[in-house]
């Protein structure tokens, strides 16, 4: 990354997320005091000695910053690099952030899952479940994309049915939904720029080798 000189940059996806992978990197010798200012107005946070950069950005947007090359290495969820599908490299999982995407709704719609009836289904990820009811359950569905909380389709006749994160079920259980099917375990992920892996290769394999050995 010509652009970037001898900088290696890093993508954090914003919040809980962002805090877990700056304690697992500094285990491995990589840290960024000034990213922990939450005073600071900064956008993007240098370590000048280790020749890094740090920049938190919104978890859909992590993706499209590493296959563009605007970052070299990036930390987000599974299930935003299932939804965005961009063209990085997936490279390991570290094992925390863990949830489930499941399909959701009341008990009376798993009659309606199990005969494959053509149904609504509310998400905030229609790639991954178009592909899961499409691919998977070879079921005709009306898809409805929202941004909000989806748990409300079903409640107010809406969807027959949601495709959601659930990490402990307790928002659905409180408002009288269940998971009725598991598409896929969730976790955070490391992703790489195409290019970064072929340039910048050595640095990126050790970085990835010392995080692999941390989370053993």
């Amino acid at each position: 990354m010509e652009e970037n000189g001898k900088y290696l940059v890093f993508a954090l996806c914003k919040g809980r997320l962002a805090f877990k992978t700056l304690e697992l990197l500094e285990k491995i010798g990589i840290h960024c005091e000034e990213i922990k200012d939450k005073d600071s107005r900064k956008l993007v946070f240098v370590n000048e000695e280790l020749k890094v950069k740090f920049f938190l950005a919104k978890g859909p947007d992590v993706p499209t910053y590493v296959e563009h090359g605007a970052a070299d290495i990036g930390v987000v969820g599974s299930d935003i690099i299932m939804e965005e599908n961009r063209r990085v490299y997936e490279v390991l999982d570290l094992g925390f952030g863990k949830c489930r995407m499941c399909v959701c709704g009341p008990e009376s719609a798993r009659e309606l899952l199990q005969h494959r009836e053509r149904i609504r289904v509310a998400t905030k990820y229609p790639t991954i479940a178009k592909d899961y009811f499409f691919n998977v359950k070879n079921q005709t569905v009306d898809m409805i994309k929202l941004n909000g909380s989806v748990e409300l389709g079903p409640i107010v006749g809406l969807s027959d049915v949601i495709v959601d994160i659930v990490e402990t079920g307790g928002t659905l259980r409180e408002n009288g939904l269940d998971v009725l099917e598991e598409i896929c375990p969730l976790s955070a992920r490391v992703i790489v720029n195409q290019v970064s892996m072929k340039m910048q290769n050595e640095r990126i394999e050790q970085i990835i080798n010392a995080l692999r050995e941390s989370i053993e």
